[in-house]
């Protein structure tokens, strides 16, 4: 294996945040062409990042890249692991906040409305893409990054950061939405002004709340 061809820690993070901000403008996109609505497909509240698209990808080289010379091998298992890390993906972010990001019961052939046969499809497509093509080139790329381990640094502390602003932010909504509850003191002026209705219903206009009774809608509609 060629060092180019080597996968370190230090790529697999790469991998993450650069597919991240790239599967944003994609699932933007799509989302315009599909629906004809422009509207924010981001995953956390300050970044551009859609970190489902960046685990993903990051997972999906792990496990194709030695399957690298069969187009088909790669497909298939780019197909089933990316199904399987959407599905698991699902239930971990609803498991942090206590919502849905996307839901597929309108679509053919899903499984719980977590994910479905077009999207698995999607990512062995996606696989395909990331192995023959887009990470020889990533890697030049990062290889050529200067004072690498001080921009990771500060990009991971950002992004922990962002998380942590970001389950914050989704809490404040839905208690305020939902349950009619809001903080008072110096907390809930910080939450009025950067966690406004207007704001996270601009960021997050596709949020799903769970009732007690297993139905989910969108919290929206409840503004």
């Amino acid at each position: 294996m060629s060092k180019n061809d080597e996968i370190s820690f230090s790529k697999l993070f790469w991998y993450v945040v650069i597919f991240s901000i790239i599967g944003l403008f994609v699932e933007t996109a799509y989302g315009y062409f599909t629906t004809g609505v422009l509207e924010s497909r981001k995953g956390l509240l300050i970044g551009p990042f859609c970190p489902v698209y960046g685990v993903g990808a990051m997972i999906l080289i792990l496990a194709t890249y030695r399957y690298k010379d069969s187009y088909l091998k790669v497909f298939l298992q780019g197909a089933l692991i990316g199904g399987i890390v959407e599905y698991v993906l699902s239930f971990i972010l609803e498991a942090i906040y206590g919502i849905r990001f996307w839901e597929y019961s309108y679509m053919k052939y899903h499984l719980n409305g977590r994910i479905c046969i077009v999207y698995s499809i999607f990512w062995g497509i996606l696989a395909l893409i990331l192995v023959k093509f887009a990470k020889p080139l990533i890697d030049k790329m990062i290889d050529k990054i200067p004072k690498r381990k001080v921009i990771e640094i500060v990009l991971l502390s950002f992004l922990i950061l962002d998380a942590l602003v970001t389950i914050w932010s989704i809490i404040t909504y839905q208690n305020r939405v939902i349950f009619n509850k809001t903080s008072k003191g110096v907390r809930g002026k910080i939450e009025d002004t950067f966690f406004s209705n207007e704001v996270m219903l601009k960021t997050f206009p596709n949020l799903r709340y769970k009732t007690e009774d297993g139905k989910e809608i969108y919290i929206r509609d409840l503004i």
